[in-house]
């Protein structure tokens, strides 16, 4: 009677292996639980065995991100300048949706790294293939800061009033004389008391940037001294 053989070999170890692994437990548990340690345990080999492929964890994460950022779209080429970038931006937000962890990656980072640096390249590519200056583009990138990574930092969020009925309705009453602006917005704009969608709300506020970028750009906008660059 034969026997049945039973391959005890693990695949080879190598630096696309790492980064699934270490993609899949950030995807599980946040990047924070994406050690060397955890990636290691997750592949079956010692964390030393990493390091032949990384030098330290913050390559590791960069590695992350650039294989999310692979695999964004580009634009269409007869888009114009701001439709692409419009088109990139919003290529890469849905990109990094899937990706919790992408958005602490990416304000942690220490250093550019190759795909990081492509996306900026393209959008500045893009603006110039319109005619901006490099004066406008330069401020349009400040200006765009986060946004052109998909996301924004969120504003500081409101008071939760307590569940007491009476205390209820004391807080707010006297949150309304207090900060009688919030309230009238809070209850009068369309949708008030629902959830608001962060996808609309991007979207808004990329379209504000791109419209007055496009103004400056109309105006031949610059920046010549100081104060002239905020009055402006």
């Amino acid at each position: 009677m034969y026997g049945v053989y039973v391959s005890t070999v693990r695949p080879r170890l190598d630096l696309e292996r790492i980064v699934d692994a270490a993609t899949a437990i950030a995807d599980e548990g946040g990047l924070d639980a994406a050690s060397m340690r955890a990636v290691a345990e997750r592949l079956g080999v010692t964390p030393m065995a990493l390091y032949k492929h990384l030098d330290d964890r913050a390559a590791l994460v960069d590695a992350m991100l650039d294989r999310v950022l692979a695999g964004v779209a580009s634009p269409a080429l007869t888009a114009s300048w701001d439709d692409a970038v419009r088109s990139r931006i919003m290529a890469v937000r849905a990109a990094l949706s899937s990706h919790a962890w992408t958005r602490q990656a990416i304000e942690t980072r220490e250093r550019a790294t190759p795909r990081v640096l492509a996306h900026m390249d393209a959008l500045m590519a893009d603006m110039f293939e319109g005619g901006l200056s490099a004066d406008l583009v330069h401020h349009a990138m400040h200006a765009l800061s986060t946004r052109m990574w998909g996301f924004t930092r969120d504003v500081l969020p409101t008071p939760v009033p307590p569940d007491d009925p009476r205390e209820r309705a004391a807080t707010m009453a006297a949150f309304a004389t207090a900060y009688p602006a919030i309230i009238r917005m809070a209850t009068t704009a369309p949708h008030a008391g629902e959830a608001c969608d962060d996808d609309a709300e991007f979207a808004f506020a990329l379209d504000l940037l791109l419209d007055g970028i496009r103004r400056r750009h109309e105006q031949a906008w610059t920046s010549t001294g100081a104060g002239d660059a905020l009055r402006r």
